[in-house]
C-alpha cells in the first residue's frame, strides 16, 4: 500500500452544494443540478458533505464525488447525526462501523478531515467524549478495518478498503457551554482532535482553543444564523485571526478556556467552511476569504511545498 505524505494545506470553501437558492446567482441559469458540484469544485478547493449527516450515503455517491472534482480537491465530511444526536455517542462502535463502510474511504486522497457536530443540548461527560476518542480511527486503514464490522444494513453497498495510508483528521463543533472545560480541551489535544471555532451569530458558546495541528472554522452568519452575508471588515478579521493560526502562532485576543500554552507548531493546516447558505451568500463569502487568504480555488495551499508540521 502506498504512504502518502500530507503537504500544509489551506482550504477555504462552503457546507454542501445543492441549494436552490444558488441557482441563477452562483450557478448560472441553466446549469443541470448534476453539474453543480463540478462547477462549484472550480471555484473553491474544499466542500462540507453534509448529507452524510442525515443519512448513510454510498459508495458510487462517494466516488462519483471523486470523479467530478479536480485532482486537489478536499472534501470533509460531516459525521452522521444518529452518531451525535441520537445516540449521543454512546454505545456507537456498529454505527461507526456503518457509517465508515458507507462509503468515506472511496474519496480516497481527497478525503479531509470528519466534522462531529453535537446538538445544543448534549452537555460535557468526560467519559463518554474520551471513550468516543478512543473508538475514532486515526488512519484510513483503522477505518477501513472498522468498516469491516458493518452489519447487514451494509452487505451489497459498503466499502471497507483503504487506496492509500493516510492520517483521518477528527473536528468536534459543540453547542452547550459546559464544553468549555479544560478537561475537553485535554481530551482533544490527547487524541490530536480539534475544536471547531464556529461563528453562530452568538446563540451558542465559542472558543479559540487550539488543540491540533490543524484549524477549523465554520461561519454560520456574524448577525443571523445561516442567513446573513460577512462584510468587508468581517472576512479582513477573519483573514488576520486565520493567518496568525496558520503561520503556527494565535492572535493576540484568541478566545481561550485554558491559559495552557496551544501545541507548538511551525505551520497550521487550515479548514474553513461558510454555512451562510439561506440566501446563497457562502459560496460568494468563501471566494472573497480565499482571495484575502491567497488561496485559489484547486490550489488548495497557503504555503505551497512545505511538509505539514
Amino acid at each position: 500500500m502506498q504512504t502518502m505524505r500530507r503537504m500544509r494545506q489551506t482550504r477555504v470553501g462552503v457546507s454542501g452544494w445543492s441549494y436552490k437558492g444558488w441557482r441563477g446567482r452562483f450557478y448560472p441559469e441553466g446549469l443541470p443540478q448534476r453539474k453543480e458540484l463540478e462547477y462549484a469544485s472550480r471555484k473553491l478547493d474544499s466542500i462540507e458533505i453534509n448529507g452524510s449527516f442525515y443519512s448513510l450515503q454510498r459508495p458510487t455517491s462517494y466516488r462519483r464525488w471523486f470523479e467530478e472534482t479536480p485532482p486537489r480537491f478536499v472534501f470533509a465530511v460531516k459525521g452522521s447525526r444518529f452518531i451525535t444526536h441520537m445516540k449521543k455517542l454512546r454505545d456507537v462502535e456498529q454505527p461507526l462501523a456503518n457509517f465508515f463502510a458507507s462509503g468515506v474511504l472511496r474519496l480516497g486522497r481527497k478525503l479531509g478531515p470528519i466534522l462531529w457536530q453535537l446538538p445544543p443540548r448534549f452537555a460535557f461527560d468526560e467519559d463518554r467524549l474520551a471513550a468516543f476518542l478512543d473508538l475514532l480511527p486515526k488512519t484510513t486503514t483503522a477505518a477501513a478495518a472498522l468498516a469491516r464490522r458493518h452489519d447487514e444494513r451494509l452487505e451489497g453497498r459498503s466499502w471497507t478498503r483503504a487506496e492509500a495510508e493516510l492520517p483521518i483528521r477528527h473536528a468536534f463543533e459543540v453547542r452547550h457551554p459546559s464544553f468549555l472545560d479544560p478537561a475537553f480541551v485535554r481530551l482533544l489535544r490527547r487524541h490530536g482532535a480539534a475544536l471547531v471555532f464556529a461563528d453562530t451569530a452568538g446563540l451558542f458558546p465559542y472558543a479559540e482553543e487550539v488543540t491540533a495541528d490543524f484549524v477549523y472554522a465554520r461561519l454560520h452568519g456574524a448577525e443571523h444564523l445561516y442567513a446573513s452575508g460577512y462584510t468587508d471588515a468581517q472576512l479582513d478579521w477573519w483573514a488576520d485571526r486565520l493567518r496568525a493560526w496558520r503561520a503556527g502562532r494565535e492572535p493576540d485576543d484568541a478566545r481561550r478556556i485554558t491559559d495552557l500554552a496551544p501545541p507548538a507548531r511551525h505551520g497550521r493546516d487550515l479548514y474553513v467552511y461558510f454555512d451562510n447558505d439561506a440566501w446563497g451568500h457562502a459560496p460568494f463569502d468563501a471566494m472573497r476569504l480565499a482571495e484575502r487568504l491567497r488561496v485559489g480555488a484547486g490550489e488548495g495551499s497557503g504555503a505551497k511545498g512545505s511538509a505539514a508540521a
